[in-house]
């Protein structure tokens, strides 16, 4: 079982987002690979704080981890945070640390060396998508082809590193003040942080080598993600310039109405009609499930507002606690126009103890001419 977030981070779920930042820093500090060379057993707890950072400071993500726990970024390859490399880490996070670690890359002394003053990676830009998917998709899971607009490499492209900043993306400077010497680093302006330049392009490419190209990418979805959720495909945004990292693909979930069932949390909603002939003798009806039509059995002398609870129907728990069920409300209809024949029935039967709410004198005889007559 996945090692809890805030139990990595040695916090509570009530922490602040100052508390989460703080205890990163103490935990990224504590196991930097600067600090534990060929340590792998603190380069792992490295990238298991990063992953609960990167979850918990996101005010959305943190929400729905704190509503499903680690499946709310599970399944087909999704992740909040999950398999997070040291660039992703060191490109997202570098400037958490400040000077902690000396100079360039964001305080790591060089984003792909760890201290060896090595080239920077950069990450390629996110891209976000919207997937609509209608209930039966999201009960039963669905796998997804979308294609996807994303910026790459353009073949030929060849790069060279940057004069300016020697690869490493920024440039530091050192000032003389009336507290001593100062050192700051800034992103490389020749380069905009890459830490490389074009050194070929073909014609088409922009000044960053890149052209954009349309491809078709396959998503899996696990069953019971809700609106609002935004999943993620590693590796499927646009390219990086030069050694860089392909950013993220993050999809969206949409949920589309369903013209029969609505949705509460994993339970779902039928409203049936019935003719109060139909209630009061007993019926049997087809309705749609997310899994197919079934039939279900009323029994005699239903009451408008009766429900009727069809166990592990509804939607599977992304946290995987079971199968909502499928609540189907029972609605006695009136009609709203009658023949001069039944208002004239109707008219005779308005004082007759069938219509009083007197159960053990209703007749089954006359419910039986009543079904006839509207029939």
């Amino acid at each position: 079982m996945k090692e809890d977030f805030y139990d990595i981070l040695g916090i509570s779920k009530g922490a602040s987002a100052a508390e989460i930042k703080k205890a990163y820093r103490k935990k990224a500090i504590e196991y930097h690979p600067d600090k534990n060379p060929g340590d792998t057993a603190a380069e792992e707890k490295f990238k298991k704080a990063a992953e609960a950072y990167e979850v918990l400071s996101d005010p959305d993500k943190k929400a729905r981890y704190d509503q499903y726990g680690h499946q709310a970024f599970e399944g087909g390859g999704f992740g909040g945070g999950g398999g997070m490399n040291m660039d992703d880490i060191f490109s997202q996070f570098g400037d958490i640390f400040g000077g902690a670690f000396g100079g360039g890359g964001g305080g790591f002394g060089g984003f792909g060396g760890f201290g060896g003053g090595g080239q920077r990676r950069v990450k390629g830009s996110n891209l976000r998508i919207r997937v609509k998917l209608t209930l039966e998709e999201i009960a039963n899971g669905v796998e997804k082809k979308i294609k996807v607009k994303r910026k790459k490499v353009a073949p030929g492209t060849t790069y060279k590193t940057c004069s300016t900043c020697n690869g490493h993306g920024q440039v530091t400077k050192i000032q003389n003040t009336i507290l001593g010497r100062m050192q700051t680093a800034a992103t490389c302006g020749t380069c905009k942080g890459a830490g490389q330049m074009i050194d070929k392009a073909p014609s088409g490419a922009d000044a960053f080598g890149m052209i954009a190209d349309e491809e078709t990418v396959s998503i899996k979805i696990p069953a019971g993600v809700v609106d609002g959720m935004q999943l993620k495909v590693s590796g499927r945004g646009n390219d990086a310039p030069g050694n860089g990292i392909a950013g993220d693909l993050l999809v969206a979930i949409e949920e589309l109405p369903h013209d029969q069932l609505s949705r509460e949390g994993d339970n779902l909603h039928h409203d049936l009609y019935v003719s109060f002939s139909e209630a009061a003798l007993g019926t049997s009806k087809e309705i749609e499930t997310v899994s197919g039509k079934v039939r279900i059995k009323i029994e005699p002398g239903a009451q408008s507002g009766k429900i009727l609870r069809l166990r592990n129907k509804g939607i599977p728990s992304i946290n995987g606690y079971g199968t909502g069920d499928l609540l189907v409300h029972i609605n006695v209809w009136t009609p709203r126009s009658l023949t001069k024949e039944q208002k004239d029935f109707f008219e005779k039967m308005k004082n007759d103890d069938h219509f009083t709410p007197r159960p053990e004198k209703e007749d089954k005889s006359f419910f039986e001419k009543v079904k006839d007559m509207f029939s």
